[in-house]
């Protein structure tokens, strides 16, 4: 099961998946990671929903057991 999550603590599991960045483009950030590109929320006070954390990992193909043996 998804957990909201902080900010910083999505960018350190990106990075553990060999995702570079994050990058600015436009309004929001992205990482990637060879030719795929996954958009993230900005950063902002509180933590970032497990709904859109759902909804980046289905972006980036990740399944919610992969990111939680993170």
């Amino acid at each position: 099961m998804l957990k909201n999550i902080s900010w910083r603590k999505l960018v350190q599991k990106f990075r553990r998946l060999d995702f570079d960045g994050p990058y600015s483009g436009g309004r929001h950030l992205f990482m990637v990671k060879g030719k795929l590109k996954v958009r993230i929320p900005n950063p902002h006070r509180g933590d970032i929903s497990r709904f859109l954390v759902a909804e980046i990992l289905k972006q980036a193909d990740i399944s919610d057991e992969d990111w939680n043996e993170l």
